[in-house]
């Protein structure tokens, strides 16, 4: 069985919504407050009171705070995350705040680890971001699932003075998500959730059937005159995702092999969940490749498109089939101090390749032997 969590963001999503959400499903706060507290953040007080809006009960996360200092470098805050001692927690902590100060460093002309990051530098960002890792590895979830983000207009007042709605860089850190318009004005996703969304890789596509066991209510601090202001999450376990796909194919004989390994990476970051290439004699003893993509039936026609457009072929098959994707689970072990991710199926487990790459590319160890240690490492 795997968890997962499906958020519904109902008027918007904040990194206090979410995590408020989370406690209100379950999430132990004494285990977020003591991943917190691994950080060395000072002054600072966590309380998740519960309140009523338009009727409907929810949880609300409010940080208290005796040291208000509001801004700091990116890399304080990366560094501080960092100390969480649980691997995987620290890890996407990190990732969310590099990926803002990546945005930030582009949007203002600076080096990440040099930004000041004003509105996003004071406590409640590192609580809202160590909280919400904290919390759904308290909660065993794996993987994340997210419904389209309603963007609000109009105008939200930064330290730069007024920007547009969504403000820049939520703007940046949401590309590839799935957005919706709305009614609301200002700001209805902020950079913080935009970048926990991102480093958890939110998956924006329905989750599979699953049986729910818990839901919870996260209330935002804006009061809104018409519906409760509040972001909801779903936990449920599933067995294994069966689902219809589609397998587009076409064969190529007058295409190089860099073109194919370009086409081929291309389409899994337009959406393909698979591409393989697969050796093929043709019509008059002609030698030639069958370029193939798995995809959804949602993704089909773009990912078509793309294989047109990139291989110039004249033709490509579509057949519909039905996957199923045994459950799986995530963790991270240190191989050699570096960091390599792992996943388990219910028969066996395997190392993630990138990161054993980039570890044998740092030791200078021959490949085997990082894979080996990363799965002999316990977590």
């Amino acid at each position: 069985m795997t968890r997962i969590c499906v958020i519904s963001p109902f008027t918007g999503l904040a990194g206090d919504m979410l995590l408020a959400a989370l406690v209100d499903a379950g999430a132990p706060l004494d285990a977020i407050r003591a991943a917190v507290t691994d950080t060395g953040l000072t002054g600072w007080d966590l309380t998740v009171p519960r309140v009523t809006t338009h009727g409907l009960t929810a949880a609300q996360a409010t940080v208290s705070v005796s040291d208000h200092a509001t801004t700091r470098k990116a890399a304080e805050l990366i560094a501080m995350a960092g100390r969480v001692r649980n691997r995987a927690v620290a890890d996407t902590a990190v990732a969310a705040l590099r990926a803002i100060a990546e945005v930030e460093g582009r949007l203002h002309g600076e080096h990440p680890d040099e930004v000041h990051l004003h509105e996003l530098g004071g406590h409640d960002t590192l609580v809202d971001i160590v909280g919400v890792a904290a919390a759904l590895h308290a909660l065993e979830v794996r993987t994340v699932h997210c419904e389209p983000l309603p963007l609000g207009t109009g105008t939200v007042r930064t330290a730069h003075g007024l920007l547009p709605c969504p403000a820049p860089a939520t703007a940046e850190l949401l590309e590839g998500a799935q957005v919706t318009g709305t009614n609301l004005t200002g700001e209805t996703v902020t950079p913080t959730a935009a970048a926990l969304l991102l480093a958890l890789g939110a998956d924006y596509r329905p989750p599979p059937a699953m049986r729910l066991s818990a839901t919870g209510y996260g209330a935002g601090t804006r009061t809104l005159p018409d519906r409760p202001n509040v972001a909801v999450v779903r936990l449920g376990e599933v067995e294994a995702d069966v689902r219809d796909l589609v397998v587009l194919e076409t064969n190529l004989d007058d295409v190089t092999g860099e073109v194919l390994g370009h086409v081929a990476e291309l389409l899994l970051e337009r959406g393909a969940l698979d591409s393989w290439i697969t050796p093929a004699v043709m019509k008059k003893g002609r030698p030639a490749h069958v370029l193939h993509a798995l995809v959804t039936p949602e993704a089909a026609e773009e990912v078509e498109r793309l294989l047109f457009a990139e291989t110039g072929t004249l033709g490509v098959r579509w057949t519909t089939v039905r996957r199923t994707a045994a459950a799986r689970t995530t963790d991270t072990v240190l191989v050699h101090g570096m960091p390599v991710r792992r996943k388990h199926g219910p028969h066996r487990g395997k190392p993630e390749y990138d990161d054993a790459v980039a570890v044998a590319r740092q030791t200078g160890l021959p490949l085997r032997a990082v894979l080996a240690a990363a799965e002999k490492e316990q977590p």
